[in-house]
């Protein structure tokens, strides 16, 4: 719900939380239940607005052999396009990113990041479009997550009833995440109204607002706010 900003600096601030999607957007993978946590292959469809424009994201996990998976979310709206990529190992319920890459597009402005999780070493670096400051070594520890895991570890842990906190390794920076249940609320999915569990997380003047179906692995909802007013929403519109 990184989930997860569809770049150049807002739109990329937007999406790396989706979720923190940013991101991350996404933000996240399947059957997200009590441990052990048994992925399953997926592709959910969003709509997506940001800013007044609407747009598709596009959520995928796939097996990539062994332990691997690869995790996905493109985004395209009529002003930007972004496309997020992880690749992580799952051991249980234990998820450890291992690379990701970031590309993004905002009219003509272009971005592109890579990122690498060396376990052996315990350390992350980035390249590519990134100050000097923000390319590592960041020091990893057990438990870290990217932005775009952030987004499966939310359903998976609602479901589970354990506490909504992370520290989130991305863009250089490890930072610690906690997010809190606010309520429930409905939403509409494939044309029916489905019972959700809202929990959000605030920083500063951001919020974000995550949306979680029981028994569905990617948030139903994830709405990013900034200054009291929505910057960026995306719903959920089909799985499979």
């Amino acid at each position: 719900m990184t989930v997860t900003t569809l770049l150049a600096s807002a739109p990329r601030r937007a999406l790396r939380g989706l979720v923190p999607f940013a991101a991350g957007l996404a933000l996240a993978a399947a059957s997200v239940q009590a441990a052990p946590a048994q992925l399953k292959p997926f592709t959910a469809v969003y709509e997506v607005s940001y800013m007044g424009m609407g747009g598709t994201g596009t959520m995928t996990l796939a097996p990539a052999g062994g332990d691997r998976w690869n995790y996905s979310l493109d985004i395209d709206s009529a002003v930007a396009a972004v496309s997020q990529r992880t690749q992580f190992a799952a051991n249980g319920g234990s998820w450890r990113p291992l690379s990701n890459n970031d590309t993004s597009s905002l009219l003509i402005k272009k971005n592109s990041r890579q990122a690498t999780y060396d376990w052996d070493s315990r350390e992350a670096r980035w390249s590519g479009d990134v100050k000097p400051d923000r390319a590592g070594p960041v020091a990893l520890r057990d438990g870290d997550l990217d932005a775009m895991l952030v987004n499966l570890a939310i359903p998976r842990d609602v479901a589970a009833g354990k506490p909504l906190a992370y520290r989130m390794v991305d863009n250089g920076l490890a930072r610690d995440m906690r997010y809190q249940v606010i309520g429930k609320d409905t939403v509409q999915l494939a044309g029916k109204a489905q019972a959700a569990t809202k929990v959000a997380r605030s920083d500063g003047d951001k919020q974000q607002i995550v949306w979680v179906v029981d028994g569905l692995p990617v948030p139903a909802r994830i709405l990013q706010r900034r200054g009291g007013k929505d910057e960026m929403d995306l719903k959920l519109k089909s799985i499979r």
